[in-house]
């Protein structure tokens, strides 16, 4: 069995529920995928996936909506820069997220490479996270 675990960053510290304001949510599931939500995000984005896209691990097209990697990439970057004054370079998100298809993700376990984006914003990592990653 896989590692699960919800992680919201709000109001400059982790949080254990959402309100749908200004966030970031990382929802890991079975250590294989993570489902990251930003907010505000431009209409049509807001979502995208660390490690495995839900259509492709579970080979059903229904599981989840088609992701516009470059849309997302960008619409994340520039949600960090509006949220946190400062933001990744694209190629470095770019790098981390789940494309389309059966690809192998570079990480063994999708919580090191959620780990690494919130590194990549320059966030601390939630004491849970840091525990299975450190």
């Amino acid at each position: 069995m896989g590692y699960f675990g919800t992680f919201i960053y709000r109001d400059g510290e982790w949080r254990d529920r959402s309100d749908g304001t200004s966030e970031l949510v990382v929802d890991i599931h079975d250590s294989d995928i993570a489902t990251v939500d930003y907010r505000p995000a431009p209409p049509g984005l807001g979502r995208f996936y660390l490690g495995i896209q839900p259509r492709d691990y579970f080979a059903d097209p229904d599981a989840s909506r088609p992701v516009d990697v470059p849309a997302e990439v960008d619409g994340f970057v520039s949600w960090a820069l509006q949220t946190f004054g400062r933001a990744p370079l694209p190629e470095d998100v770019r790098d981390l997220v789940a494309e389309t298809g059966s690809t192998v993700p570079d990480d063994d376990f999708v919580e090191d490479t959620a780990a690494h984006l919130i590194q990549l914003l320059g966030l601390p990592l939630p004491q849970a996270l840091q525990e299975v990653t450190g």
